[in-house]
């Protein structure tokens, strides 16, 4: 029950081996990673010592757990529950008096992550073994060093995800909890995120449906289909906004790079939509647009009206090109003062300028260049930009 060493001033030295077996998820929400990891603990117990030799030759010894000292050890990021952790039974005895137990664990711990350059990031991630111990009775080490623990890590990987193993370093020292100090023993592992499955579903879209917008600069105002094309575009936009927000953990420090982009470009396509609606305001606002647009809906009608009485035989000779003779008094005056105002009009067009929609086309030229620009410097910061943060 108490620590096994002949002197009670003497330090026991805990050596820890750790293998990672495996990522088995990332969560960006909550800030924590799961993963599949493999301990062994070594320690000496000066009391358990033989000569092979009194004793046929044996080398070793299984003891259960609770009939020897074990060294109590935590793992400070640890947010698993009991139910993940499966230790070994036994404690494997040396006639030295060493002696070592495994321990496995599907291990999710806490991590602090840097987002900045998602999906183009790399995380670094602290697992820290504590001592329960004080400093003067217990000392933590490493069994192997860091650059086999990288080789055997990756060796053994049985699966990654979306994330890679890059690297692992260890890092040896105390915490004070403030008026004792414990030894640590801190895995310091640096994980590389796979971004193809987030440029395929997320960052090409986007870049599309900018295309698209972009591409709506040339269909005519006059037709009424592009500014119900822009809304849908700035739609799917805000589809991908919601995407990210539930990636992405709710944080105004160091807001993602991609986050950035994804308003900028919801913000130009909105813009876009706003010089749709004012050009369309400008070119209704022209007296010649009205007029030649009602022109040609009662040329439409009298011709429609004049094929239907041709193919019912009804059509008089003297009423050939206009079917004066169908309209009474009263709209037969009505449609000698539209043509008068008609008249008119087309008069006071020839005369007035069309101002209006020369500032309307001047307006969505200068508006194209500008957009097409901040396409381009769009594109080449999402090709070139993540390679220089």
């Amino acid at each position: 029950m108490i620590r096994p060493v002949k002197n009670w001033t003497t330090t026991t030295k805990v050596d820890i081996e750790m293998v990672l077996y495996g990522i088995l998820g990332v969560d960006e929400k909550s800030q924590t990673v799961t993963s599949h990891i493999w301990v062994t603990k070594y320690w000496t117990n000066e009391f358990l010592t033989w000569n092979q030799s009194d004793f046929c030759g044996i080398d070793e010894v299984s003891v259960p757990k609770e009939k020897l000292w074990i060294p109590e050890i935590i793992i400070q990021q640890d947010a698993s529950d009991d139910g993940s952790i499966h230790e070994d039974p036994w404690v494997i005895m040396r006639p030295d008096g060493s002696m070592f137990t495994f321990l496995r664990q599907r291990l999710t711990f806490t991590c602090r992550f840097d987002l900045y350059k998602f999906p183009f990031d790399s995380q670094v991630c602290n697992i820290t073994f504590i001592s329960m111990n004080t400093v003067r009775s217990l000392v933590l080490g490493s069994a192997i060093n860091g650059s086999v623990l990288m080789v055997t890590s990756t060796q053994f990987m049985i699966t990654q995800g979306e994330w890679g193993l890059k690297d692992i370093e260890l890092v040896s020292g105390n915490i004070t909890n403030g008026w004792r100090y414990h030894s640590t023993l801190s895995y310091t592992v640096t994980l590389d995120r796979k971004p193809f499955l987030y440029v395929i579903n997320f960052i090409i879209p986007l870049v599309y449906l900018l295309f698209l917008d972009l591409a709506s600069f040339s269909i005519s105002v006059d037709s009424g289909e592009k500014f119900g094309f822009k809304v849908t575009v700035l739609l799917s936009i805000s589809v991908l906004l919601l995407i990210l927000k539930d990636i992405l953990p709710s944080t105004e420090v160091d807001l993602p790079v991609i986050a950035n982009l994804c308003v900028a470009v919801f913000t130009l396509v909105w813009l876009s939509v706003l010089e749709s609606m004012l050009v369309s305001f400008l070119l209704n606002l022209d007296p010649c647009c009205d007029k030649e647009s009602k022109k040609i809906y009662m040329k439409k009608d009298i011709n429609v009206h004049k094929e239907a009485e041709e193919e019912n035989g009804q059509v008089k000779p003297e009423q050939s090109f206009f079917p004066l003779g169908k309209l009474g008094d009263v709209e037969l005056l009505k449609l000698i003062l539209e043509e008068v105002k008609a008249a008119r009009q087309e008069a006071g067009c020839q005369k007035k300028p069309r101002c209006y929609r020369r500032v309307a086309t001047i307006i969505d030229n200068l508006f194209f260049v500008g957009y097409l620009l901040t396409f381009v410097a769009f594109v080449m910061h999402i090709c070139f930009g993540w390679m220089n943060l």
